[in-house]
């Protein structure tokens, strides 16, 4: 959990220097005050611990207000206002900038009671706090404490940001049955506004609910333009130069280098606030979105001159949008060829300072180098240098190309397979991109592997017993390819064979699940009702199936939601043969309810159409399939060849088994085994 930086620290502190002077006056710097919490974190001195880590957290957040607020208060009183006359413009700008340097070096020793550069935190503390990495420590100190409420908001407030991280998880499924913990202990101690704000607006104006929906966008609006002032004001910090250069910089070559950087910086503030918590992508088009949704939602309440204000906005960023200029010819008649119908001036600021600042930045790019990565999709074409045109062009369409869910027209051909009947289609399972197939397997078949999943369990599993369970994938496969992608090769992504047994003890009233809903290509995010195509999802899965193998149980059941992960839209019984297959994306969450009697198999199927993220181990396995093909058939013909016509009624020899046995295609081949050549033991893995 701790870092080489925070350990050298912990060394470089001592330990018996305390770092914590209640009562000083002084804001202690935040990097010091963690390192001497988290060291005695590991003492398991968990009042000190828990003292220091909220100290330190206190003291990164008051450094933050005092940046932003020191920022704003020397730009007003040591701006740039006025031109700067030729010839003496070089005296005059510097003399401003010793003024900006003054006003801040004090703004900031007098809000902070010491020396500002005692503040400065290496890159990995503070990428620590930007995740929230003192909560982790900061939770479990407050719960050895017993202050439970405590701990639990602690906790909350981490995973929020780190979703992906099990071992949190994990704590939260158990304070979330703990005795005692009351739902608003659950509270995220570092929330924005503005999240809430927005999708609650967002919630409301898909229910049509426009004029409250209204009001929570004004107010999302509002608070975002104000949270990418703050971002912007702390781009104003030390340059961040990742090279050793042996020739240091001249001033202007220095100055240059360090604005851009600054420049950068703010332009991909719209991309940190656009961000929730605990998510990598940033929500598209954040700010004319915001627009877009207002203008419709006045339109409806009848508000057409706020309407038109939030159109002619939203023009600003895509000025040729042919709908809203119709909607903007229409709010023209409906108030009058006497109406003004102006964008907002702080959204009129704000477009033209980010043109400004991208123009600087795409000629320091053309001129002097390096690169730059645009955040906005509404940055004119005319604005990129030529040069870059092409560059910028191949980065939009892989980032639309990236973002394309999967459609929903679903392109089939003939269904061609014998025997094999589909019992509900997506009209009947209320969705798009599903489908139920019946007799895929016989009752033998399933049988076999049944069988084949007890020997799994006794690591008595060869070669040829594991070729039930290929054959019976590739055949599952086709039907999926034949499906959903005909024409295009669907690809093995993952395969395993899965076996959930019921608990022991009582199973009146279980309404537990076996899986959560989630979605197999995004992260699910049932409050905000989107789904994230970021790691740590498998974002290259297209579609999923599930073959089942028995139906002798109880429970076990799968069944599909909609986004919110809540609203069941269908439900599958398994059944011997079964296979129930889906695109991978937002548009099929499903989860597994619990077995409450007996034990449910069946195989998990993935697949992609990337060739480059193909299943390597399900090669592996198919060429030692053939491999045993081969040796068996070597066997037969030495037999023959070492037995002639000698006919003397005796038993015919068992031919030879190969020494190694079949691996599951979820387990790595190890050093450890008889041979470089011979699998490991297949596995059946107790989960889905």
């Amino acid at each position: 959990m701790a870092s080489l930086l925070l350990l050298l620290l912990l060394a470089l502190s001592g330990p018996g220097t305390s770092l914590f002077s209640p009562g000083s006056g002084r804001l202690l710097p935040y990097d010091l005050l963690y390192a001497d919490g988290v060291r005695a974190y590991f003492a398991r001195d968990w009042p000190r611990a828990a003292e220091l880590l909220q100290r330190a957290l206190h003291s990164y957040s008051q450094l933050l207000v005092a940046r932003r607020g020191c920022q704003g208060r020397c730009r007003e009183e040591a701006g740039f206002a006025g031109p700067l006359a030729a010839p003496s413009w070089e005296t005059r700008f510097f003399d401003r900038i010793l003024q900006r340097a003054e006003c801040l070096g004090e703004c900031l020793g007098r809000r902070l009671g010491s020396e500002p550069s005692l503040h400065r935190a290496s890159r990995e503390i503070q990428e620590d706090f930007e995740q929230r990495e003192p909560y982790n420590y900061l939770q479990v100190a407050l719960f050895q404490l017993k202050k439970l409420d405590e701990a639990v908001s602690a906790a909350h407030t981490f995973f929020v940001a780190n979703p992906q991280h099990l071992q949190m998880r994990e704590d939260m499924e158990k304070y979330q049955r703990m005795a005692g913990v009351k739902l608003e202990s659950f509270r995220d101690l570092q929330a924005t506004l503005y999240w809430e704000a927005y999708e609650t607006g967002v919630q409301q104006y898909n229910v049509e609910e426009y004029l409250q929906a209204a009001v929570k966008l004004e107010e999302s609006l509002e608070e975002v333009l104000l949270a990418l002032e703050d971002c912007r004001a702390l781009c104003e910090g030390p340059q961040e130069d990742g090279t050793e250069e042996e020739m240091q910089p001249g001033l202007y070559e220095a100055i240059t280098a360090h604005y851009i950087q600054v420049l950068k910086c703010r332009q991909h503030c719209v991309l940190e606030v656009a961000t929730k918590p605990g998510r990598v992508s940033a929500t598209d088009d954040f700010i004319p979105s915001h627009l877009d949704l207002l203008q419709f939602a006045y339109d409806q309440v009848g508000n057409q001159a706020l309407a038109a204000e939030c159109a002619a906005s939203y023009l600003l960023f895509y000025p040729s949008d042919e709908l809203m200029l119709e909607k903007m010819k229409r709010y023209q008649a409906e108030l009058g060829e006497e109406a003004s119908m102006t964008a907002r001036e702080n959204i009129q600021r704000y477009v033209q300072r980010s043109l400004m600042e991208k123009k600087l930045i795409y000629y320091a790019v053309e001129h002097l180098g390096g690169t730059f990565n645009d955040p906005d999709p509404w940055t004119p074409d005319e604005l990129i240098p030529g040069s870059l045109k092409q560059k910028h062009r191949e980065n939009r369409e892989k980032q639309r190309l990236e973002n394309l869910d999967v459609g929903e027209q679903e392109q089939r051909g003939p269904f061609t397979f014998e025997g094999i009947t589909v019992a509900m289609d997506s009209h009947q399972l209320n969705g798009s991109q599903r489908v139920v197939f019946d007799r895929v397997l016989t009752d033998s078949e399933c049988k076999d592997i049944l069988r084949l999943a007890k020997l799994a369990q006794d690591g008595i599993v060869n070669w040829r017993d594991a070729t039930l369970l290929l054959h019976a994938s590739e055949k599952s496969r086709k039907i999926v390819e034949s499906y959903f992608t005909p024409g295009k090769r669907l690809h093995f992504s993952f395969t395993h064979l899965v076996c959930r047994t019921a608990v022991e003890g009582d199973q009146d009233g279980r309404m537990d699940l076996s899986h959560p809903v989630h979605a197999d290509n995004c992260l699910l995010d049932p409050e905000g009702k989107e789904c994230w195509r970021e790691p740590p999802a498998y974002m290259y899965r297209d579609f999923s199936g599930i073959l089942y193998l028995n139906d002798d149980f109880h429970g076990g059941d799968l069944f599909f939601t909609e986004v919110d992960a809540v609203t069941v839209t269908a439900q599958v019984r398994p059944k011997c043969g079964k296979l129930v297959a889906f695109s991978s994306g937002r548009e099929n969450p499903h989860g597994i309810w619990a077995v409450t009697h007996g034990r449910r198999c069946a195989i998990a199927l993935w697949y992609t159409l990337s060739p480059e993220h193909a299943e390597q181990e399900r090669m592996e396995a198919e060429d030692l399939m053939r491999q045993g093909d081969m040796e068996q058939e070597l066997s037969h013909t030495d037999v023959e060849e070492h037995m002639g016509t000698d006919h003397s009624g005796g038993a015919s020899p068992e031919p030879p088994v190969p020494k190694g046995r079949a691996r599951s295609t979820s387990q790595r081949r190890t050093s450890g085994s008889e041979s470089g050549q011979q699998p490991q033991k297949l596995r059946a893995r107790d989960e889905f």
